[in-house]
């Protein structure tokens, strides 16, 4: 019966006029509540859509100017290309032309130059030449101990047809790559068909000697090897000495050249230089036959001393020798033709490399100048807008707090109605909670055997209270053990032992703060991010702490947020508690470190720090909270002595992410719940002192000075699971 009278008297039957004015003046002030959270969700959605539209135009902003990037990057790199392409056949017509002209008027500068290559060919070849002869006489030195000087005339007369046959084979070679640079595999059967017709030739040669050298002597022989000894000797002084006088003045011309030379040029002179050693290799070609030819008809009246059978033996040797030597001489013309090719190609690279570096770094300089201005625009827009909106709800705050006050004020002129206390208070700010945890477990236990249906049931209950999944698993894990462990059979037993859980489970959180009298001032800094109510939080601590005899100071350090000074000073004015603030946008460390100053000068009992919403997951605006901490500490080393954290229990599990990063950044010594009495997920508090040892100071549950309160597990507990609906 008293169950059905409390029914009843839910629904409005049964009372007096008086309750029943009571209960709509508390119906009207559920009803301003409530739109007062609506409103509340409204500009919250509103700077929801309006970051959303932010984001969604600096990423299509960002993705144009990328696109307008790589445009503008493959129209230079084309530009350039045919730039470079222009200059490449402007430049090979123009040296063409140069070549030819030069080859007219320079006679005799290449005649010189001739003489000077020729004898560094020669020279190189010797050097060869002596290096191999070394080897095959070591080999053939108990063999040829009488026939050795007229077999060194006869095998220099063959090496200087060899190097005239070779010659004739690198010339064609040469020719032939200049006329198709990339027909590696013509060059090669030319080569093979030039030694074919070199060994052919070899054979004619052999033929012939073999009927001219009948006659011949040693004694001839050795005074034409002791004459060709002081002939050659004579004339390689006169070609070295030509060949440094040549080398000295060419050096210094190609010095000249080379100093004018870009690198950019390097394939053009890539192929100035084919085209000149082919030239040059074709006169100089011609004139070493012609000179090669009267030296070897002489030579070879002189040697028709040799001695048959030794010429035949030797032959088959030498004719070996050749080959691998001729092999051997390829091989090293092919790679230091493919060594300065990579040279010249290194080149190229290293300076297409360079010039690449250049124009990405002119690029970057540039995005980043656009970037930079787009960004102060950005900002500006932002900062703009954000003004405008808190003017605007500044306003509507500010007329709507006059109406609320005005009501008020003929409510209490019309009656005095008796005023609530805390914990009905309490009660009543946790009814949208209490709703999902509190009272709203009755239904769930009463009536049921303890089974996995229920457990499911519950867990359900508490993910939707926003409990957590780590907490609400912990918390069932040890409800299935205690029931295990004690055989409890009926859900109502269940019910009571899971509010002594979640009672145990907040307890460890309950400390409330303590302002010590031996620090003066005591420095709380207050952070989180935009929206929690922290600016809110600081005007109600504020006034409690002077209420209890202290003297307070306030630091506006939230100098970004438009209105966020004047939203502190407003207070500070409504408390006469002074506040130390400077322009939007100056350096928040610098403002707290004036407010430290200044409450140290007045001996102020409290100096509480506002600092600017910042998102925890970006890493500059958590740095500027390092700053401000390490700012405090020139000043005391053990300031801040409260780094407390607001959070809004509305934001669910995003509540954890806040603490833990926030934590990491300064280190938390306190959270501030806020909004309780809006939110039906106000279970986000049993995870915030399940996961973390951070001491939960102080609650919110109601717009009022008097609805910031210390935290008291036993008292939250008690109004939470509270079912006298009257209360409320």
């Amino acid at each position: 019966m008293a169950k059905k009278s409390k029914f009843l008297s839910w629904f409005g039957f049964g009372k007096s006029d008086k309750q029943q004015a009571e209960q709509a003046a508390k119906e009207a002030d559920n009803q301003k509540q409530i739109e007062e959270q609506q409103r509340i969700e409204a500009e919250k959605a509103e700077a929801e859509r309006l970051e959303q539209e932010r984001i969604a135009a600096e990423k299509a902003e960002a993705e144009r100017l990328e696109q307008e990037r790589i445009a503008a990057e493959k129209a230079e790199a084309d530009r350039l290309e045919q730039e470079r392409i222009a200059v490449e056949k402007a430049e090979a017509e123009r040296f063409e032309q140069e070549r030819i002209a030069a080859e007219k008027a320079k006679a005799e500068r290449l005649e010189q130059e001739r003489i000077a290559a020729e004898k560094a060919e020669a020279e190189r070849l010797e050097q060869e030449r002596i290096a191999a002869e070394k080897a095959e006489a070591e080999r053939l030195e108990q063999e040829r101990v009488a026939a050795e000087k007229a077999e060194a005339e006869r095998l220099e007369q063959e090496r200087i047809a060899a190097e005239q046959a070779e010659a004739e084979r690198l010339a064609q070679e040469q020719q032939a790559a200049e006329q198709q640079r990339q027909e590696q595999q013509a060059r090669l059967a030319e080569q093979e068909a030039a030694m074919k017709l070199e060994q052919e030739r070899a054979a004619a040669e052999q033929a012939q000697r073999e009927a001219e050298q009948v006659a011949a002597q040693k004694a001839e022989a050795d005074r034409l090897e002791q004459e060709r000894i002081a002939a050659e000797k004579a004339e390689s002084e006169r070609l070295e000495q030509e060949r440094i006088a040549a080398e000295k003045a060419e050096a210094e011309r190609l010095e000249q050249e080379r100093i004018a030379a870009e690198k950019a040029e390097a394939d053009r002179l890539e192929q100035e230089r084919i085209a000149a050693e082919k030239a040059e290799a074709d006169r100089l070609e011609q004139e070493r036959i012609a000179a090669e030819k009267a030296e070897a008809e002489r030579l070879e009246q002189e040697r028709i001393a040799a001695e048959k059978a030794e010429a035949d033996r030797l032959e088959q040797e030498r004719i070996a020798a050749e080959k691998a030597e001729a092999e051997r001489l390829e091989q090293e013309r092919i790679a230091a033709e493919k060594a300065e090719a990579e040279r010249l190609e290194q080149e190229r690279i290293a300076a297409e490399k360079a010039e690449a570096a250049r124009l990405e770094q002119e690029r970057i300089a540039a995005e980043r100048r656009d970037a930079e201005r787009l960004e102060q625009e950005r900002i500006a827009a932002e900062k703009a807008e954000a003004e405008r909106l808190e003017q605007e709800r500044i306003a509507e705050e500010q007329a709507e707090a006059e109406r609320l006050e005005q009501e008020k004020a003929a409510q209490a002129a019309a009656e005095k109605p008796k005023k609530e206390g805390f914990f009905a208070r309490l009660k009543k700010g946790l009814l949208k909670t209490r709703v999902n945890i509190g009272s709203g477990f009755a239904s769930i236990f009463s009536g049921k055997k303890i089974d996995d249906e229920l457990f499911e049931e519950l867990e359900t209950q508490l993910l939707t209270a926003d409990l957590g999944v780590d907490t609400t698993m912990k918390l069932i894990d040890n409800l299935t053990d205690a029931a295990d462990r004690k055989q409890l059979k009926d859900g109502d037993a269940l019910y009571e032992l899971m509010k002594q859980e979640m009672a145990s489970m907040l307890k460890t959180a309950e400390q409330p703060l303590v302002v010590s009298g031996d620090k003066k001032p005591f420095v709380i800094l207050m952070v989180g991010v935009n929206g929690v109510g922290k600016t809110t939080t600081i005007g109600k601590l504020a006034k409690q702490f002077q209420s209890e005899g202290k003297s307070v100071m306030l630091a506006a350090g939230d100098t970004f947020r438009a209105a966020a000074v004047e939203q502190l000073q407003v207070w500070g004015e409504r408390n006469s508690i002074p506040v130390i603030a400077q322009h939007t946008g100056a350096d928040s460390a610098s403002v707290v470190f004036d407010a430290f100053q200044a409450a140290k000068a007045r001996n102020a009992d409290v100096l509480i720090a506002d600092t600017a919403g910042r998102l925890q997951n970006k890493d500059n605006l958590m740095q500027e909270l390092e700053k401000i901490a390490r700012v405090m500490k020139k000043i005391d080393p053990d300031a801040p002595h409260e780094v407390m954290l607001t959070i809004d229990a509305g934001t669910g599990q995003n509540a954890i992410s806040q603490v833990k990063l926030f934590n990491e950044c300064v280190g938390l010594t306190g959270i501030t719940l806020s909004k309780l009495d809006g939110t039906a997920k106000g279970g986000v508090i049993f995870a915030v002192a399940d996961k973390f040892n951070i001491p939960i100071r102080y609650i919110g549950v109601g717009e009022g000075i008097d609805d910031l309160r210390t935290f008291n597990s036993s008292d939250f507990i008690d109004a939470l699971f509270s079912q006298d609906e009257d209360d409320a």
